[in-house]
């Protein structure tokens, strides 16, 4: 048989997304009366949580913070020594309002860690202001602060029941709870209802308040800040927003009064200490003044300074006539041949000096002159030569004279001005040693007035001390609860109603880890779905015969007609292995009755019972287990010992397991299968074998490289879907030859299968038939 030739067909898989969402709707649908159960059960559940939940009020205020400060101002006390922290800011005084000192401070005042509650329809509700009495702790024990509130009851109007105790109104009483009384703003009687009171710590509820409270500036450019908190009972909120705000105005205020008071003892102390420091730097400029002569200390420097000026342009003066003298004699001095030019006489007076130079310059040119036209021992070349040597030592003896007194004139410029510089040097220590006295004189002269200033200042800002705030709206409540909302709840659970039943359902979906409708294998793998078969309800394992008309019967025949489609070519014989996920799939079930239904056709078929550890085939059947596969692998036997002939049926014969081995990867893995499977096509048209479950052990994949497609069984309500993903890979990887599905135990009434009711004649009746085949999933090969 030629193994080249390609696929007869392409498998290809149709996702159908929007049956599977009109089967999903349709689903739901069909059980429309559980959400009208759902929803409704909600909406009463919404109905008595409105009723019974007590409605939440939102209290609001609003506070401007000034931005020009009137009255006392850290920035106009002191502002020059930065003794205070820059301008207020929103921020800060928002913190300042959500602090817990002034929370506390509201509480103690309002007693709030005290609430009162009254009896109504729908529960007990907090009152505030209309309580008909009021609890006054004066020594609390901790029984005071339990969970559960107390119940007053009224016995007449002088005395009241608390706990099975009568204790007196108005009276400072000991209980079991510490110290109490209770005071009556009103007349009661024994009809004044009952009512409960709830003592609970003060830090709790400052703490509980502070997490209601919100403030907010209005907007980013705005310094006014809106303070928010939400309670059940609206002049409660409203008494505690404005009773925050007053104690946060007396807080600054007497903020501002501690900041001045120790302001002005501060300046006192400083004006004491300044005031004698004063007079001791004004002694001491003057004992200074009359211990050095200082009259007037600048125009004494201003004539040192003059002279020192001229003498320093005297003393240049010299060292640059000294420097010409230098400068001659290295002109003098040198060769002929290495002088450039006339030397420098700049500063140089003295005429006898000046002439001599000019007569040895013009000489030096008269011998260049001569020089070029005659020789050394030229009468004329000698008489030059001669004047030269006698100018020369004339110029000598006279720079040696000016010399030694320019010399001597630069040592009396230079002891002068020493003499100048070390009077100089005194002059700046004594100048800076008078100023730093006056200067700390003038110091502590202008530090005293200010001093003085600021302390007229700031007992006038004492006097006159304003808060840095205003309020802008006093405290007021809207009429309308914000909690709960009732159109926002009830929308919450009749929602919730709606997704009640389809959580139960997408919870059953989940629990039900297994394959329950086609689309489940669809979507969880690409390999083309061969054949399915509907629920077997026959108890016996072979439901193919030659007069079988069942629905089965008829789904195995159309499956073996499917089989064409896996050929390679038309003649030669066809290997089918059969394996499945998991044991209990039908595998062998399926397997038995194919190969049934193609030897009614007249092909030669054997089936190979190869689940070599728990064989099943041929205890369906009833069929003896002699030799067998396990037999054969082992070389204890021939193929000729182990085919027997299947009663009933002439053209199908059976090779059974044979005695269970220890190792059968073992043997599969040996040559002696692959020869099995050649002398088998010699002599079948068909082998078919039924494998272990791959999902358990290896056997089957041992066995896929000899067969020339492979059959996957997946039943449904059995197969887990995850085992959806190990066939989808082994589809990919090329594992089995030819990988094809085939669905198992299809329930009767799922979609798109034949229905078939009863028969006359050889005729079928069908009651519902839905026209879809196999071939119309494939797309065949031009």
């Amino acid at each position: 048989m030629s193994k080249t030739a390609p696929y007869s067909y392409v498998p290809y898989q149709v996702m159908d997304t929007d049956n599977a969402l009109r089967a999903h709707l349709m689903r739901y649908l069909r059980h429309w009366y559980w959400f009208a159960l759902a929803v409704s059960l909600m909406l009463l559940v919404a109905f008595i949580y409105l009723r019974f939940k007590q409605p939440v009020y939102r209290s609001q205020a609003s506070l401007l913070i000034k931005d020009e400060k009137k009255g006392l101002d850290s920035d106009n006390i002191l502002k020059e020594l930065e003794i205070f922290a820059p301008k207020k800011v929103v921020e800060n005084e928002i913190e300042i309002l959500k602090s817990y000192t002034l929370m506390d401070k509201v509480v103690q005042q309002l007693n709030l860690e005290i609430s009162y509650f009254k009896d109504t329809p729908y529960g007990q509700r907090e009152i505030y202001q209309w309580t008909p009495v009021r609890l006054i702790v004066e020594q609390p024990t901790a029984e005071l602060y339990r969970d559960e509130p107390f119940r007053i009851t009224f016995l007449n109007a002088t005395s009241i029941q608390l706990d099975d105790h009568t204790y007196p109104l108005n009276t400072s009483v000991q209980t079991p709870y510490g110290r109490l009384r209770f005071f009556c703003p009103q007349p009661v009687s024994a009809r004044t209802e009952p009512i409960s009171v709830q003592v609970n710590p003060r830090s709790r509820v400052v703490t509980d308040l502070l997490r209601l409270l919100k403030a907010e500036p209005t907007s980013k450019a705005s310094t006014v800040i809106m303070l928010t908190i939400e309670t059940g009972v609206p002049q409660k909120g409203e008494a505690l927003l404005n009773r925050l705000i007053d104690v946060y105005t007396e807080a600054s205020i007497l903020d501002k009064n501690r900041v001045a008071s120790n302001t002005l003892n501060f300046i006192d102390d400083r004006l004491q200490l300044v005031s004698g420091e004063l007079q001791t730097v004004e002694k001491g400029v003057e004992q200074y003044k009359s211990s050095q002569g200082i009259t007037d200390l600048g125009t004494q420097a201003k004539g040192f300074l003059e002279t020192a000026q001229q003498n320093d342009a005297n003393l240049s003066q010299v060292t640059i006539q000294l420097e010409a003298l230098r400068d001659i004699e290295t002109y003098i001095n040198s060769q002929p041949e290495y002088r450039s030019g006339t030397p420098a006489t700049l500063g140089l007076t003295d005429p006898t000096l000046l002439a001599l130079i000019e007569s040895f310059t013009k000489l030096e040119t008269q011998r260049e002159h001569l020089a070029r036209t005659t020789s050394e021992r030229n009468p004329l070349m000698q008489t030059v030569n001669s004047q030269l040597r006698s100018l020369k030592t004339s110029i000598s003896e006279n720079v040696s004279t000016m010399r030694n007194m320019l010399s001597s004139a630069q040592q009396q410029f230079q002891a002068n001005n020493r003499k100048l510089e070390g009077t100089i040097r005194t002059i700046p220590a004594k100048e800076r040693t008078l100023m730093n006295i006056t200067r700390q004189q003038a110091i502590k002269n202008e530090l005293y007035t200010y001093l003085l200033r600021k302390r007229e200042e700031t007992a006038v800002s004492y006097a006159s001390v304003i808060s840095d705030s205003r309020i802008v709206d006093v405290a007021r409540t809207d009429t309308k609860p914000v909690k709960p909302n009732q159109q926002l709840i009830y929308l919450l659970f009749g929602l919730a109603g709606l997704l009640l039943p389809v959580l139960a359902f997408s919870v059953y979906d989940a629990i039900n880890n297994r394959v329950i409708r086609r689309s489940d294998v669809e979507e969880g793998t690409q390999v083309p779905i061969l054949g399915e078969i509907v629920r077997k309800k026959q108890v016996e394992a072979l439901v193919v015969g030659a007069r079988s008309k069942t629905v089965i019967a008829e789904q195995i025949r159309t499956l073996r007609t499917n089989l064409n489609y896996l050929r390679n070519s038309r003649g030669g014989s066809q290997v089918l292995l059969f394996t499945s996920s998991i044991s209990g799939e039908g595998k062998s079930f399926i397997s038995l009755n194919l190969g049934a239904s193609l030897a009614l056709m007249g092909l030669r078929t054997v089936i190979l019972e190869m689940d070599l550890r728990k064989p099943r085939l041929h205890q369906s059947l009833n069929y003896p287990n002699g030799l067998g596969l396990s037999d054969y692998l082992t070389g204890e036997t021939t193929l000729e010992q182990i085919v027997n002939p299947l009663p009933n049926n002439e053209n199908y014969w059976i090779i059974t397991s044979g005695t269970l081995p220890p190792n059968p990867s073992e043997l599969l893995a040996g040559p002696r299968l692959e020869k099995l499977i050649h002398d088998l096509r010699q002599h079948f048209d068909y082998i078919l074998i039924d494998a272990p479950p791959i999902g358990l052990v290896t056997d089957a994949q041992l066995i896929a490289p000899f067969a020339d497609a492979t059959l996957y069984i997946v039943r449904h309500d059995v197969t887990p879907k995850n085992c959806l993903k190990m066939v989808e890979s082994l589809y990919r990887e090329k594992r089995f030859n030819k990988l094809n599905i085939v669905l198992n135990a299809v329930r009767n009434d799922a979609a798109n299968y034949y229905s078939y009711g009863g028969y006359n004649s050889d005729r079928y009746q069908y009651e519902a038939v839905k026209k879809k085949t196999f071939l119309s999933r494939f797309k065949l090969n031009a």
